[in-house]
């Protein structure tokens, strides 16, 4: 192997390693904004079931009051 073979072959290897990371970073990226948003979701369904639960508790309460 030649010097500018060489050459090549290593820009070639660190073109690929690079696009590599880079494709790394955006799915990263991606999966950072999915963990985001269903942490968001959990949160909403928590206080959706809070809710629910608050409610039927003040409403059995009040059944049994009368």
């Amino acid at each position: 192997m030649n010097l500018d073979e060489f050459e090549s072959q290593t820009r070639n290897s660190l073109e690929q390693a690079l696009n590599q990371l880079q494709t790394a970073t955006l799915l990263l990226s991606a999966l950072e904004l999915q963990i985001l948003d269903s942490g968001k979701t959990l949160q909403d369904l928590s206080r959706a079931v809070e809710t629910y639960v608050t409610e039927n508790r003040e409403s059995n309460i009040s059944h049994l009051r009368w």
